[in-house]
């Protein structure tokens, strides 16, 4: 974990229906009844914002999570814990948001690629293994696993509320310390 000053940022890495966004969806209501002022960045909703116009080569890849990053950044210097869900797939993607983002914890949300498939309701599992969709990490493009996340999470098990309240008690301690919320 990156620590300093700054609000927690919980950033959710995984394949494409691993839980990413469910999961922080559950962490986000759970800060909130605590009083934390915490705010959702969702990769999906980011890409058809601020990140419009960007591709999924791995150079407009990169440039995705540095403007999420950024807004992460941003929001957690001004005392809001920012969870932010996005497939994040390379290494080299994990590593700078580390080195950049203060109160930067990664959580890898880890699902097996044929549970995902099964859980895929957009069909893009499908599309891909048809070559309809390029660069689809885990099918065309790799999804390089976390070695060194600080949190690591299997939700084949379904065990949304638990894995949500261990995150919540792994941050709870540093927003209590600091006064945050």
């Amino acid at each position: 974990m990156n620590t300093s000053q700054a609000s927690p940022v919980l950033w959710f890495t995984g394949l494409s229906g691993s839980g990413k966004t469910t999961t922080a969806r559950c962490v986000e209501e759970m800060l909130r009844e605590r009083g934390v002022r915490a705010e959702l960045l969702d990769g999906d909703e980011l890409r058809e914002t601020i990140c419009r116009g960007l591709g999924f080569s791995r150079e407009d890849r990169l440039e995705n999570i540095r403007r999420i990053a950024y807004v992460a950044k941003l929001l957690s210097r001004n005392g809001v814990t920012v969870l932010v869900s996005a497939i994040t797939p390379y290494r080299e993607m994990r590593e700078y948001v580390r080195a950049h983002v203060p109160g930067y914890t990664e959580i890898y949300v880890r699902c097996p690629l044929d549970e995902c498939e099964k859980r895929d309701v957009k069909g893009l599992y499908a599309k891909a293994r048809r070559g309809e969709i390029a660069a689809f990490t885990g099918i065309s493009d790799p999804y390089e696993e976390p070695t060194d996340a600080d949190v690591v999470i299997d939700t084949r098990s379904g065990a949304l509320a638990s894995n949500a309240a261990a995150i919540v008690d792994l941050v709870a301690p540093p927003l209590r310390r600091g006064g945050v919320g």
